[in-house]
């Protein structure tokens, strides 16, 4: 008797009896961005990334230009876990401004290299980067003070 695609989806989930820890994909991971492994699963017509599959076999589907997160604040340690309890639907955005990458780690400083507070007052904004009003007049400063000792 042939198998469900819930069947096939199921027999390549680890352990997935506790609501509290990982489900992670046992069957072949695919490279996604950033280095990061994912599972991927043939869903008889395609193949798909079977967290995405999880989600939408057990809560619903995903609204069009979404992405799944793989929470932390939920206790998700791995983008090779299928746990819907783990995932939350967010835009591309959030789920990057969420992870550890360049641009997660720029968007969660809250002062410059120096020490200045990057606030409404202290900060603009140049090519996307933020920076800091009074470093760049103490550089400003220093460039003139350097062309009149050159003078």
């Amino acid at each position: 008797m042939k198998k469900t695609v819930e069947q096939r989806f199921w027999e390549k989930v680890g352990p997935h009896d506790d609501p509290n820890v990982c489900w992670l994909w046992l069957a072949c991971a695919q490279q996604g961005r950033c280095g990061l492994r994912y599972g991927g699963f043939w869903d008889g017509e395609r193949q798909v990334l079977a967290h995405r599959f999880s989600y939408k076999l057990l809560v619903g589907p995903i609204p069009a230009g979404m992405t799944i997160d793989h929470v932390r604040a939920r206790g998700c340690i791995s983008t090779l876990c299928v746990n819907p309890a783990h995932l939350e639907v967010v835009t591309q955005k959030v789920n990057i401004l969420r992870g550890d990458s360049f641009s997660a780690v720029a968007a969660k400083q809250t002062h410059c290299a120096h020490g200045h507070p990057f606030n409404e007052e202290n900060t603009y904004v140049w090519h996307d980067e933020r920076h800091c009003r009074i470093c760049g007049r103490a550089a400003c400063h220093g460039q003139r003070e350097a062309k009149k000792v050159a003078a």
